[in-house]
């Protein structure tokens, strides 16, 4: 008699129990009720958009001013170049200043560094450095120097201090603190820590607000000449009070010229620093 065959093993091991499925998020969370906020806001503001009550033909004076500044004057260009230059250096001194004071002013803000008792009036002075319009700081800056373009550099020093303050400790709260924890477990200082734990995650974002603050303040620093800071302020507070607008055109071009190349130079520095962090991870 043959011996009883057993019966084939399955091929196949039994199917894994269904994963559990993630519960829905909640219907109400910071993003939605921020958007409705802002909704909320924005029709509440609406009797803004109201006008005068006059009956005008507004496309037609839109046209008829910009006509004003057809073609340009570039009979202006020396002094505009020389004024232009000017503007450049009040801005990229002011953005300097800014940048490095601005490093210890943001550690004391930031979350993640700073206990709430220094954190608190950090933050205020940035608040307020960022509550006084650019305009006013370079009146400050002329009651103190007069006016010449070191007061448009006061001035813009002190406004970007505010907003690079901000960024900076935006910037560092948002990188993982237990890497510099880990360091000062191993025995380094803060400064170290801070050097090798925060810094080289942070530094992508930091560079990329001051070169767009040197941005700001280029076209800041074309219209604190209003108040005699130096720079095209003051070429464009003549040519405004004469109605040259073809002049003004031949300004604002050169602004245009140079903030373009100011972006294109951003882009480029901001993606080799990226490349850059990306090789050494």
């Amino acid at each position: 008699m043959s011996p009883a065959v057993p019966p084939a093993a399955t091929s196949h091991a039994a199917p894994p129990p269904p994963a559990a499925e993630p519960p829905p998020p909640p219907r109400i969370n910071v993003f939605s009720v921020a958007v409705a906020a802002f909704a909320l806001a924005a029709i509440a503001s609406w009797p803004a958009l109201r006008g005068s009550g006059r009956d005008l033909d507004t496309w037609g004076n839109v046209v008829r001013f910009v006509g004003y500044f057809f073609p340009p004057d570039w009979s202006v260009w020396p002094e505009t170049l020389s004024a232009l230059a000017e503007t450049f250096q009040i801005a990229v001194l002011a953005t300097g200043l800014a940048a490095l004071l601005s490093l210890p002013l943001a550690a004391l803000g930031a979350r993640t560094i700073a206990p709430a008792w220094v954190r608190a009036p950090a933050r205020l002075l940035m608040n307020f450095a960022r509550t006084v319009p650019s305009l006013v700081w370079a009146l400050f800056g002329v009651a103190i120097v007069g006016a010449n373009p070191l007061a448009g550099v006061i001035a813009l020093t002190l406004y970007s201090l505010g907003y690079l303050g901000k960024f900076y400790s935006d910037a560092f709260e948002s990188v993982d603190p237990e890497v510099a924890r880990g360091l000062s477990s191993l025995g380094a200082s803060r400064v170290q820590a801070f050097q090798y734990g925060l810094w080289p995650h942070a530094k992508p974002l930091i560079v990329s607000h001051v070169l767009w603050m040197l941005e700001y303040n280029l076209r800041a620093a074309s219209i604190i000449g209003y108040v005699g800071a130096g720079g095209l302020g003051v070429q464009l507070a003549s040519y405004y009070e004469y109605q040259a607008w073809d002049k003004v055109a031949t300004v604002l071009l050169f602004i245009l010229a140079l903030v373009t190349l100011l972006d294109l130079l951003g882009e480029w520095v901001r993606r080799h620093i990226t490349r850059s962090l990306g090789v050494q991870r």
